[in-house]
């Protein structure tokens, strides 16, 4: 897909603040530092619309980025590493359940991971949760620049087998340095997005 405009159009911690569209959602989960936000700048060829931290558990909001007006992708607060009191974590979780589960406009997850390493327990816990309440997942194993090619398949098995992957869930590698995986990705979000 070409992306001519790509906005933050919106920043929200409850649904009277979302956006008061009918646009389709596509929200993007992942590990704090699993590089959400360069999955972001890559996809939508904008260098620092969605900006990168050295600091995991930056974005603390649901951050909506408009895409040429015809679709929302919905950054939510990475989970794991956030070096927050737990009250607020407590808060974020509230805050991700809330949209996850009441938002109409919302048609599938992006679930990023890292394809070097098996997924973790957060990992694990946050694709359980999203079957239980019966989500789409897209799983987009990134930094795949950093793996030789050979390998690819192998770490996508591991990652499969330990997320007890659903058959109709697909599974993506993804590089935000080489844009490896940009169109066919694009093709599947806007599948998910269409339904």
């Amino acid at each position: 897909m070409k992306v001519t405009k790509a906005e933050l159009a919106k920043v929200a911690v409850k649904p009277e603040q979302y956006p008061d569209t009918h646009l389709p959602e596509i929200a993007l989960s992942g590990r704090s530092n699993v590089g959400k936000s360069s999955f972001i700048n890559k996809m939508i060829n904008r260098k620092g619309l969605a900006r990168t931290s050295q600091r995991p558990g930056k974005t603390q909001t649901l951050n909506f980025y408009e895409v040429n007006e015809q679709l929302y992708f919905v950054d939510v607060p990475g989970y794991g590493f956030a070096k927050v009191p737990k009250t607020e974590r407590e808060a974020w979780g509230r805050m991700i359940e809330t949209y996850l589960q009441n938002r109409p406009q919302l048609k599938a997850v992006v679930q990023i991971v890292d394809l070097r390493h098996p997924p973790s327990a957060d990992d694990k816990m946050m694709y359980n949760w999203l079957k239980h309440f019966d989500m789409p997942v897209i799983i987009v194993a990134t930094k795949a620049d950093k793996i030789p090619k050979g390998k690819w398949q192998k770490h996508l098995n591991v990652i499969s087998k330990d997320l007890q992957k659903e058959e109709n869930d697909p599974i993506m590698l993804f590089s935000a340095e080489t844009a490896q995986g940009k169109e066919e990705l694009w093709k599947k979000i806007l599948y998910y997005a269409s339904r």
